[in-house]
């Protein structure tokens, strides 16, 4: 995993607010949707033109925009033209690999940058960056890519069937609903890293090799990435329920507060996590340091074994000329039985000891 964000050589000169998409394509088009509601009305469709969300800038209704794909650098700068958005609020949409952060302008914007994380099928977290834009009209949230069944569907869904105060509330209860949606979709990630840690505890135990050592590095990468999400995340909650933006209104503080416990807990947990992993490491070099010295107690009890047998038949391997067992009759069958004797002695001796 890269510590220097190379993306960032690409805006290197450049005067600031100069729009350069930063990051990977994960995306054939952009794609821009509007809802557009109130208490009593409500509309959802999909713009063909981005010029076409000017119209909706200044209505009395809460309208909530969305941009998925983010290397169209036309579409995004007229989307945020529609909402007199800074070029520099721009600049950081675009650039993919942004830090969670906090911007507004008293009465004009608030903006926050964010991570979504979800887990693929094989475990791997799969970050995307996920910028949104409050003013008193509504909010414009920037996604790089438009995945089926987000973090976001259950919002949309609240919106269509008019359940909670959603509906009633005005664009920054949506801009909490929508920040509340991508925190609680760190806890599905937790929760299958946790079944990781489990499963892999479990595994050093009974059976630990070098594919071991290899996924507890790569469980602790997925940390990492977590970690480096949730942690700048707490400050901009922080922030938000301060209340020092005229945006919010009061009576959606205590939602903001609700928050904040959410992101503690999430931070929480994966500290706890990342703490079992950093053991995991101690725990897999004494796991192979017990079976070397298994094998070792092994080597040795045979060693031991051997050596006064070895110191025997050397005796009697010398070949010397007047030695009187050489032509005594049970001489040879005298030797086996001390042998033998000598061989019995000592493992019931060592299992008495229970060293083997």
């Amino acid at each position: 995993m890269a510590v220097f964000d190379r993306g960032t050589q690409r805006t290197a000169g450049l005067d600031p607010g100069t729009l350069v998409h930063v990051g990977e394509r994960k995306t054939e088009r952009t794609r821009i949707t509007v809802i557009d509601y109130d208490a009593a009305r409500y509309e959802e469709r999909e713009l063909t033109e981005p010029g076409a969300c000017a119209e909706y800038a200044g209505k009395p209704t809460v309208t909530w925009v969305n941009v998925d794909g983010l290397h169209d650098v036309a579409t995004v700068e007229q989307v945020g033209r529609c909402f007199q958005a800074h070029p520099l609020i721009l600049e950081d949409i675009l650039n993919t690999s942004q830090r969670p952060k906090l911007d507004f302008e008293k009465d004009k914007y608030l903006f926050v940058v964010m991570r979504m994380l979800q887990a693929n099928p094989d475990g791997e977290v799969v970050p995307e960056q996920v910028s949104l834009l409050l003013n008193r009209h509504g909010v414009v949230s920037f996604q790089e890519q438009k995945r089926e069944g987000d973090v976001f569907d259950p919002v949309r869904k609240r919106l269509r069937n008019s359940e909670g105060r959603l509906r009633q509330a005005g664009p920054d209860y949506l801009a909490y609903s929508l920040i509340d949606a991508v925190v609680d979709g760190y806890f599905g990630v937790v929760e299958q890293l946790g079944e990781q840690v489990e499963a892999l505890e479990e595994e050093l135990v009974e059976t630990p090799d070098r594919e071991t050592l290899r996924r507890i590095y790569a469980l602790r990468r997925q940390l990492l990435i977590l970690r480096k999400a949730i942690w700048p995340l707490r400050e901009v909650v922080s922030e938000l329920q301060r209340g020092d933006s005229p945006l919010i209104a009061p009576e959606t503080l205590i939602y903001l507060r609700d928050l904040y416990d959410h992101v503690y807990q999430v931070m929480d947990t994966v500290e706890t996590l990342r703490e079992m992993v950093a053991g995991m490491i101690d725990i897999y070099l004494s796991s192979i340091s017990n079976r070397l010295n298994e094998v070792m107690k092994v080597l040795t009890m045979f060693s031991t074994i051997f050596i006064p047998l070895t110191f025997i038949v050397g005796i009697y391997g010398m070949n010397f000329r007047y030695m009187p067992e050489l032509v005594s009759r049970w001489g040879y069958p005298a030797v086996w039985a001390v042998m033998i004797t000598m061989t019995a002695t000592m493992v019931y001796y060592f299992r008495r000891k229970q060293w083997i």
